[in-house]
């Protein structure tokens, strides 16, 4: 692996290891408090290539279906039952359908316990006042 993609993947894994238990994170936010907007694809390769030795909490990574909607993205129905079976025993709620409420089990750095829940600003609110 080339220096530059090593040194990237380590930053993802950094991330990675920062998320709580009982929280996740999407994909392209992971590849974004990595240095990396728009990365998303970039952080699957890095944990879909990462080593059971790299220690990383993977199953807290999820993709993104929605504004307040993550999903699991394993399209392994393997790898996708042990993500839930993991993430069901550190508390976080999957529907069926396996999506995960991220206003409720997201996660964003920077809150007195690193447990800060995702919140993004309403657009509809926005762009209801461009209207007028």
């Amino acid at each position: 692996m080339a220096d530059h993609v090593a040194k990237l993947y380590r930053s993802i894994y950094a991330v990675v290891r920062r998320i709580p238990t009982g929280r996740v994170a999407t994909y392209g936010q992971v590849a974004e408090l990595a240095g990396l907007p728009g990365g998303a694809r970039v952080a699957g390769a890095a944990l879909k290539t990462s080593k059971p030795t790299d220690r990383l909490p993977w199953q807290r990574v999820i993709g993104k279906a929605g504004k307040n909607r993550g999903r699991i993205a394993i399209h392994d129905p393997v790898g996708a039952a042990v993500q839930r079976q993991l993430l069901d025993r550190e508390g976080v709620l999957i529907s069926d359908a396996g999506l995960i409420a991220l206003d409720r089990y997201g996660w964003l750095p920077g809150g007195p316990t690193g447990r800060t829940v995702m919140k993004r600003p309403r657009r509809a609110a926005r762009a209801g006042a461009r209207r007028r």
